[in-house]
């Protein structure tokens, strides 16, 4: 059983695409705002989402209560623009239905102004966003990371990528 898990603050640009990419995948989805403005808690509702209202302690900080709220062992972490491909999902069934290490890597491919960039040290742009909820927790202030709280435990590396909608213009 899967949980996935999103922090959100005035995303209704994106979540929706996100939270369509869980659909069939999440047993349950939770989504963490942070008192958006716009319509990112409706959006999520029509998604079957469940709605925290939580103010925003820091990157890591919400991402950790996030994933505290989630029901199932393991937890499918992502950023309101992200989405996952067909691929990336079967991955994860694939590797849920017989998991062989701890947490996994999945490879992030970015969007800029509408093409993906698969080279200049962008793709594979690694993130640890699969694992078991008791092995670990998200750590650090900006560009914080998910890290194996002590050993034992392992990492994998799943198939399939994680779509990044992050710079739509070149002012973003």
């Amino acid at each position: 059983m899967l949980s996935a898990v999103i922090i959100t603050y005035n995303e209704e640009r994106n979540i929706g695409r996100c939270l369509q990419s869980l659909q069939g995948i999440a047993d349950e989805i939770i989504v963490v705002d942070s008192g958006s403005s716009d319509q990112t808690c409706a959006i999520a509702r029509q998604y079957g989402a469940k709605v925290i209202i939580h103010d925003f302690e820091g990157y890591s900080a919400q991402k950790n209560f996030a994933a505290a709220q989630a029901l199932h062992d393991w937890v499918l972490s992502l950023d309101a623009d992200e989405a996952l491909t067909e691929d990336l999902k079967a991955s994860v069934r694939k590797t849920l239905a017989a998991p062989g290490h701890d947490a996994y890597y999945i490879k992030r491919l970015t969007s800029f102004c509408g093409s993906f960039i698969r080279h200049g040290g962008w793709y594979p742009d690694k993130q640890c966003r699969l694992w078991r909820k008791s092995k670990g927790s998200w750590q650090g202030l900006i560009h914080e990371g998910w890290r194996l709280n002590h050993a034992p435990g392992t990492y994998g590396v799943l198939d399939g990528d994680l779509l990044h909608y992050s710079f739509d213009t070149i002012s973003d």
